[in-house]
């Protein structure tokens, strides 16, 4: 005797139906939630300290150049930007001063006074959100972590030329730094460090 299949019910459509519009949304929202890893060897980070003081004139604004240690680009409803530094990888190439000069800048932008790089590995910028100012042009509001001090921090990026450019500034006071004096202060560096980025993601 055969064995009639049994009707489906309403309520076990329905469910179907739930499930299938469930794994649709989500299908997209993957498709819109796309996470881009940062090219770390094709950007550039640039840290510019200005010298001050009554001698300033013979003194050396400082040249930084900062390589992205690790990065990544959340593509989404809601973008997310996480950027990280190694404070002991950052190399000072001041073009006007010497082998030896360079060296001792070097050491005391390591040292204590400012970046206390063996103490605090890791330099981090992640942002809390995303906000678009118009085409391809975004202010990014987030967090930097330097000198194990994390502060409030707001970037206006643009893309161009598929590159995500821009500059920023903070005090070094902020995040509990020293700015360097020399001659009794009549040589010093200034407060604010002025940041220029151009960030490539990998793939583009």
């Amino acid at each position: 005797m055969k064995t009639r299949p049994r009707p489906v019910s309403a309520r076990s459509t329905a469910v179907l139906v739930a499930l299938l519009v469930l794994a649709a949304l989500l299908r997209d929202a993957v498709a819109r939630a796309q996470e881009r890893a940062i090219d770390v060897r094709q950007s550039v980070v640039k840290l510019t300290v200005f010298k001050a003081g009554l001698l300033s004139a013979f003194a050396h604004d400082h040249l930084i150049v900062a390589p992205l240690a690790q990065g990544r680009l959340l593509v989404s409803d809601s973008p997310e930007v996480d950027l990280r530094f190694d404070p002991r990888a950052l190399k000072v190439v001041d073009p006007d001063l010497s082998s030896a000069e360079r060296a001792d800048v070097q050491k005391t932008m390591e040292g204590p006074k400012v970046l206390d790089a063996e103490r605090y590995p890791e330099i981090r910028f992640r942002s809390t959100a995303v906000e678009p100012k118009s085409a391809g042009l975004w202010s990014i509001a987030g967090t930097l972590t330097l000198h194990g001090q994390t502060k409030p921090l707001r970037i206006e990026v643009a893309l161009q030329g598929g590159r995500y450019r821009g500059s920023v500034a903070f005090k070094q006071t902020d995040f509990g730094m020293t700015p360097v004096r020399f001659a009794g202060g009549a040589v010093r560096v200034r407060d604010e460090v002025r940041v220029d980025f151009e960030i490539a993601v990998a793939g583009s």
